[in-house]
């Protein structure tokens, strides 16, 4: 009965032990796991970069100042390039739009609009253009 009570201990034992084992090795692939996780997020984190979005006509004052009105159509295209809005509703009106958003900083707009009687040039709309200083590097 004795010896019994031993192999019964002794069964117990190894069957808690496994189970200990098994626990124990299981909770440290999980906190590995999660540990890998975190520091995959923060250095995710850290390196996170934003481009530069800039969209429509580059406007460039020399071209917008080389303007003059009487030029026909052709030679403004030459200039500034097709137009990025042709109104279907007035046909003798282009609007040159040109956006920038820098990586994480605030968009800018520039917009010149040119007015045609026909196929020429008759008026220059610069409200909107307000000439970029140059970025020192």
């Amino acid at each position: 009965m004795l010896v019994q009570l031993y192999a019964m201990r002794g069964l117990r034992y190894t069957v808690r032990r496994k189970l200990y084992l098994i626990f124990k090795f299981e909770m440290r692939k999980i906190l590995i796991t999660a540990f890998v996780l975190f520091s995959l997020s923060l250095a995710q984190g850290c390196s996170f970069y934003k481009i530069d979005i800039r969209q429509g006509n580059t406007l460039d004052e020399e071209v917008i100042n080389s303007l003059r009105v009487g030029m026909s159509k052709q030679q403004v295209v030459f200039l500034m390039g097709t137009p990025l809005v042709q109104d279907p509703f007035h046909p003798n009106r282009w609007d040159y739009v040109y956006t920038f958003k820098p990586g994480g900083g605030k968009m800018t707009s520039q917009h010149v609009c040119l007015y045609f009687e026909g196929d020429q040039l008759s008026r220059i709309d610069k409200t909107g253009f307000t000439p970029e200083k140059p970025q020192a590097p």
